[in-house]
Formats: C-alpha cells, sequence, structure tokens
C-alpha cells in the first residue's frame, strides 16, 4: 500500500492528475491546481457526454444528464429573450430543492450571470430583505415561499416555480448553451451568510473559486480510493456511486458538494423531498442503493434514534460526511457501528469551511479522523492556514487565535459592502474567519466557531440578529442570547431577557414577537429572566457566564 505521502507525491507533483503550480490570483501569486476548467459552463458542455446516466432524483421525477443539459440550454435562452438576463445580471432563485431549482441555477450561470441562493426558510422580512440588497433581475420563486410575503410585492418580476417554469423548461429544448466569454474571476454565485452585524451579507463567488472547490473534492476522493485497501476476494460487489442529499441548495452543502459535484462527475444523486423523515430517509437509501450521504450531524442523528433503524438495508452506504457544527466523538462512534458498511471499513469524514471560504479549507476523515477526533483535520492544496493574536501578529504552533485562510478558493467579497469585505479579506488575500483554534501537528483544532454563533443542525444562528428583534420588544430592557446543548440538534436557542420593572415573561408571545421578523431556527427554544446580565469592564456581556463555561470576575462599579 502506498503512504499518503507517495500518493500527494503523483497526485500533486509535476505531470500528476492535482499537478500544483504558482498563478496570479486578484493580484496575489499562489498555488492553484494546473488543470482546470475555465468556467462552470464548462461543467454544462461536458455533462452531456454522460448521456442517459441519472443525474438527479426527486422522488418520482428522475432526469438524466442530456436531459439536463437540453433544460439548461432552454431556460438559459429562455432568460434571455424573455427576461434580458446577460452576463452580471443576478436571478435570485427562493425554493425547496427541487430540479427546477438546479436547472435554474446551472441556466443562469451558463449566461454569466449571477445565481442568488435565497435562503428557504427565511421570513418575509428577510426575503425582501434580501431581494432588496441583491436587486436581481428576476426572481425565480415557489408558491409556498411566494405565500410568505402575503400579497407584497418583491419590486422585482417573478416566476413562480409551479405555474410558469415549464414554459421556461421547454421555451426550446433544441438551443445550445450560451457562448458569452466568462472570465475565471467573473462573479457567479451570491449566497446570504449572517453576519455579527445581525442582517445577512451576501458572499460572492467566482468561476475559479468553485472550480478550485471541485478540484479539492476530486483530489480527496482519488487520493482516498488510492489509499484504500483492495477489498476481500469474496466482498460484495458495490453499487456505483450514488449520493443522498439532505441539504437545501441555498447552502454550499447542498449546491456545491451536491448538484455541482454530482455534474462534474457523472454522479447520481439522489433528493430528499420535503421535510426531512429518517424513515423515507432510510427507505430511499435501501431503494436506490445509495453509497454516499452528505449530511449534517443532526439528520445522521436522528436516522439512528430513529425506532425503524436497522429493519433497512443500509449496506450500500459506504461513506457518510458533513460538516458545519463539529462532531462528537460519541457520534462518530455510533455512526462506525450503526452502518454496516462504515463498520466494515467505510468512511466517515468532516470538512471544515465557510460560504466565505467557497465550503472548504480543511478535511479529516477516516483513520485520522478515529485517531483525532477532535481535530477538523489538515488543510487542503492550495489552501493555506495562519493563526494569529488580536494585533494581527501570526502564532506558532499549539497557541490559540483566529483562524485565517488564505486560497484560490476564498470569496471575491462581500455584495455590495466594500467596508466589511475589507474588514474580512486582508493585505495577501487572506480572510479572517472569525473562528479560534489552534494548529497541532498540521491539524487544526477549533476552540469556538465565531466565539458567540450557535449551530443549530444545519443553520449558523447569530444571537445579535434575535438580541436586536427582542430589544424592539416594549417589555425588554436587555437580552443576551446563547447557544445551549442539544442531543438532537447539537445546540439551542436560549434567549436570556432583562425584562422592565413590572414586566412578565410571557414565552410564547415573545416567540411569537421573534417569529414576526426572523426564521422559525432563531426562535429561542429556552427562555430566562435576570435582574442583570453579566459583563467585563468595557461593558459588554460576558456570554461565557451565562453559558456556565465561567464565573464573571469582574465586580459593577
Amino acid at each position: 500500500m502506498p503512504t499518503p505521502e507517495e500518493v500527494d507525491a503523483q497526485l500533486l507533483g509535476p505531470g500528476g492528475m492535482f499537478e500544483m503550480v504558482e498563478e496570479d490570483v486578484l493580484g496575489e501569486r499562489m498555488q492553484v491546481f494546473k488543470q482546470r476548467v475555465p468556467s462552470l459552463r464548462a461543467l454544462v458542455e461536458r455533462s452531456a457526454g454522460f448521456g442517459d446516466a441519472e443525474y438527479m432524483i426527486f422522488g418520482d421525477r428522475r432526469f438524466t444528464f442530456a436531459q439536463h443539459e437540453r433544460a439548461v440550454a432552454s431556460v438559459a435562452r429562455a432568460l434571455r429573450e424573455k427576461y434580458g438576463i446577460a452576463k452580471g445580471d443576478r436571478v435570485a432563485i427562493l425554493a425547496a430543492n427541487c430540479p427546477e431549482w438546479i436547472v435554474a441555477f446551472w441556466a443562469t450561470v451558463s449566461l454569466g450571470a449571477l445565481a442568488v441562493g435565497l435562503n428557504g426558510w427565511w421570513t418575509a422580512d428577510e426575503i425582501l430583505y434580501g431581494v432588496g440588497d441583491c436587486q436581481p433581475k428576476l426572481l425565480l420563486a415557489d408558491r409556498k415561499r411566494l405565500a410568505r410575503l402575503e400579497g407584497a410585492s418583491p419590486g422585482v418580476p417573478v416566476v413562480e416555480i409551479e405555474s410558469g417554469f415549464d414554459a421556461l423548461w421547454n421555451h426550446d429544448l433544441t438551443a445550445p448553451l450560451p457562448d458569452v466569454p466568462i472570465a475565471e474571476d467573473d462573479p457567479v454565485i451570491i449566497l446570504y451568510t449572517s453576519g455579527t452585524t445581525g442582517r445577512p451579507k451576501g458572499a460572492v463567488q467566482s468561476h475559479r473559486n468553485v472550480v478550485a472547490f471541485l478540484q479539492t473534492t476530486l483530489y480527496t476522493g482519488i487520493k482516498g480510493l488510492m489509499l484504500a485497501p483492495p477489498p476481500p476476494a469474496d466482498a460484495p460487489k458495490m453499487p456505483p456511486t450514488c449520493i443522498f442529499l439532505t441539504n437545501p441548495l441555498f447552502h454550499v452543502s447542498g449546491l456545491h458538494a451536491g448538484a455541482i459535484t454530482c455534474l462534474a462527475t457523472g454522479t447520481r444523486s439522489v433528493w430528499n423531498v420535503g421535510r426531512y423523515d429518517p424513515a423515507v430517509a432510510m427507505q430511499l437509501i435501501e431503494r436506490e442503493q445509495v453509497t454516499n450521504w452528505s449530511g449534517m450531524n443532526t439528520v445522521v442523528q436522528r436516522m439512528l434514534n430513529h425506532p425503524d433503524f436497522g429493519k433497512h438495508d443500509l449496506s450500500s452506504l459506504r461513506a457518510i460526511g458533513g460538516g458545519g457544527a463539529p462532531t462528537s466523538p460519541e457520534l462518530q462512534r455510533r455512526m462506525r457501528e450503526g452502518f454496516p458498511s462504515i463498520r466494515r471499513g467505510g468512511h466517515l469524514g468532516h470538512g471544515y469551511g465557510s460560504t466565505e471560504t467557497t465550503a472548504l479549507a480543511t478535511l479529516i476523515g477516516g483513520d485520522e479522523w478515529r485517531r483525532f477526533p477532535e481535530s477538523v483535520g489538515r488543510p487542503l492544496p492550495t489552501n493555506q492556514l495562519q493563526i494569529r493574536d488580536a494585533d494581527g501578529r501570526t502564532l506558532p504552533e499549539g497557541r490559540e487565535g483566529e483562524v485565517l485562510v488564505r486560497s484560490p478558493l476564498i470569496m471575491l467579497g462581500y455584495w455590495n459592502r466594500p467596508k466589511e469585505t475589507a474588514e474580512t479579506i486582508l493585505p495577501g488575500r487572506w480572510l479572517r474567519t472569525g473562528d479560534i483554534g489552534r494548529i497541532v501537528d498540521g491539524r487544526l483544532y477549533l476552540a469556538s466557531r465565531k466565539r458567540d454563533m450557535i449551530l443549530r443542525g444545519s443553520e449558523n444562528v447569530y444571537p445579535v440578529e434575535i438580541e436586536n428583534r427582542l430589544a424592539e420588544h416594549p417589555d425588554v430592557l436587555e437580552a443576551a442570547v446563547i447557544g445551549v446543548p442539544s442531543e438532537d440538534l447539537g445546540q439551542e436557542v436560549t434567549a436570556v431577557l432583562v425584562l422592565h420593572p413590572g414586566a412578565t415573561l410571557d414565552e410564547q408571545a415573545m416567540a411569537a414577537f421573534v417569529a414576526e421578523k426572523l426564521a422559525y431556527y432563531k426562535v429561542p427554544s429556552h427562555w430566562e429572566v435576570r435582574g442583570e446580565l453579566p459583563r467585563n469592564a468595557t461593558g459588554k456581556v460576558l456570554k461565557h457566564v451565562l453559558t456556565g463555561d465561567a464565573e464573571s470576575t469582574f465586580v459593577a462599579e
């Protein structure tokens, strides 16, 4: 068996499939993959070669790569001819996972336009904010999400997916794909990520960013195959790769790791439809012979806890990968013991990254994760990591500080937010993640993710947005929002309130007040009333004191 170092030399060295060279990226010299496609449209062009192989399955709706390529070309022509969509325009997509979401995405990016994935769990207030922020030339939305607006106009042309998308799909199925010139560093995707200022920010990714993500993903997959021991002679033949996707398309986990990767590799994708149900998921894995599952910890844990777990044949499932919230050693153990193929040597993996890093910066899996269960892995090829202190000084190995990342995967910036972009992307194109961690023996260990951020299932929840909403309530004097451990979701949202004299807490009414403006997953599950909030000498609320992780050492004067 080759060593990991020998495989890296073969793959990444001169003449290798993933040979790395130094090139100019937005004015900075950095390592890039030498062999790469020039744009996302090139992936659509190549995908037609997979022909009648299945690309995406949504319930009883099944589409081949050839059918998808024809639909993309037709929708692209319709977008141009009916709505004047051209290079640089934005097309916003607001819908549950569905074939139309994916076709609309590929059609938009094939025109050199920007596909904007709006969060499908947003409330009316958040939807109107997102549309107003990115100013799309067209909004493609499903009926359920449009109903949340209760008749309020988003201020842009709208195509309702259920009633209007068929006309785009069948506009001209003989049309060629667009041929407008596209450069590597042209913007292509905007995905919204919550920030510490409260309102979501649109992270703008380029064709280069997404292609670099794809290359790192392919590299890790091929390296894993080269390092895997040969199966026993009497081992049953494994089915071809098929990925089960339970993550939303407005996340990098659903879009990049799902729709984009599957199209580029000719891989069949099976998508969860509607609200996630572990019983239905197990039926799908068994029926479709799913081999890989890209799922967040929450959905995997719900399956392990389901009373029907063990009653379905899940032996085809040979790899589970995730990201977002760290996976506890206990959950890792349960996954290894619960899934037959994982137990017999299948692969578990975990990636660390963000929307700003185009999904990935580090990766860990297999035996390495078993030996270092609290690590999020080593930086992937073309990625560099640094740990810096509060003054921006680079810290030595083992010291804890802010994690910074530099690579061709770093976003272009935040949409129409030059100040926030300059604060986040430093000289040399080093991205401040805001996460706190340390590097030991080349592996990254996170102490916290953006300090106050709450990881509720697959969603990042930033307390300040909820605190700002609570501050609008007439009974609330002060509010602090923290995360508390949850076996099911990883963390749940807790609100600690200081009320005005004479006021009392009505939990249901307060929850309804928050839900008027914020998505359901941001509504606190737990409530607490205190006489005052613990603060430091500068007046900052001590969140670690509220969570019980420390005692306050400050005495109010």
